[in-house]
């Protein structure tokens, strides 16, 4: 049977159309969203309503990592597949995408205390300082990373010092290696109708509740995977009018880094989701079953 995945930025509209897909033939969602698996922030981190597996299944004080997520998500898809259904891969989240979908050599978690000591390199003694060092350990990476790009190359200093290389990681990420035959669906909203989207639901999510849901799951201190959440911290410290104003204008970058992601994702289908998410759902299935028989409800 087919798996369908289904990638693209922040409020796209993935929940809801996956929810069509769902109405449309026996199918079951897996989630590939990093920030979704921690429980106590289902507003901040706009769970769905509707159950999808591998939403929630930590305390923010579990520190996360792709290479716990893999097994897990292959277990689901797996698991969905053995009982005559569709899996359906949805997700924002690049490498957790990938990483659910595909057979990935995955980088090794880094030793305890190493990102914190890069980051802390990084930031005292200067990018220029750091980049130069990651040209020591690791050329071919340096030459790829700019040095203002702290996340990369605070990620690619763990790994040169780990023996691995983030080059040949980073070539693999976009393309291949699927463990299952795979229908590939990237979501397409107009960057106008998407920042009104981010908007309207950042304001939906402080109606909701978003301030005194951040405070009770702060009770306990959240790892340094979880402390990442958009929002989590302006949420928490900021007055509300420019709580709403930084969440929202974070949320609007990381939709433009999804969709660079998006676009370098070999093989995928792009589909326009500025519609009813059943016109999108309907498409979707459609494509399905020019690849491969699909039952229907």
């Amino acid at each position: 049977m087919l798996v369908i995945g289904v990638f693209g930025p922040t409020a796209s509209g993935k929940s809801d159309v996956a929810v069509a897909v769902a109405d449309l033939i026996p199918a079951e969602v897996v989630s590939a969203d990093a920030m979704q698996l921690y429980e106590g922030v289902p507003i901040l981190t706009n769970q769905s309503a509707n159950p999808e597996r591998l939403v929630g299944i930590w305390p923010l004080s579990h520190a996360a990592s792709v290479g716990e997520y893999a097994p897990l998500a292959h277990a689901a898809v797996d698991e969905i597949l053995e009982a005559g259904r569709t899996p359906l891969v949805v997700g924002g989240t690049g490498l957790y995408f990938r990483a659910a979908l595909a057979a990935l050599e995955l980088p090794p978690a880094p030793e305890p205390g190493a990102r914190e000591r890069w980051e802390r390199l990084y930031d005292e003694s200067g990018a220029a300082v750091a980049h130069a060092r990651l040209g020591e350990l690791d050329a071919a990476a340096a030459g790829r990373i700019h040095p203002n790009d702290r996340r990369r190359v605070v990620r690619a200093l763990e790994l040169a010092e780990a023996g691995r290389s983030l080059v040949p990681r980073r070539e693999a990420l976009f393309g291949g290696g699927w463990r299952h035959p795979t229908l590939l669906i990237g979501l397409d909203v107009p960057t106008a109708e998407l920042d009104r989207r981010i908007t309207e639901r950042t304001r939906r999510m402080f109606e909701a509740g978003v301030e005194a849901e951040v405070h009770a799951a702060l009770r306990v201190e959240p790892s340094a995977t979880a402390t990442k959440i958009i929002g989590l911290h302006e949420v928490a410290t900021l007055p509300r009018e420019e709580a709403m104003d930084a969440l929202a204008t974070r949320t609007r970058r990381y939709a433009a880094y999804q969709r660079k992601w998006l676009r370098r994702l070999e093989g995928v289908v792009i589909v326009a989701a500025d519609r009813p998410p059943e016109e999108t759902a309907a498409e979707i299935v459609a494509l399905a079953r020019t690849r491969q028989h699909l039952s229907r409800r």
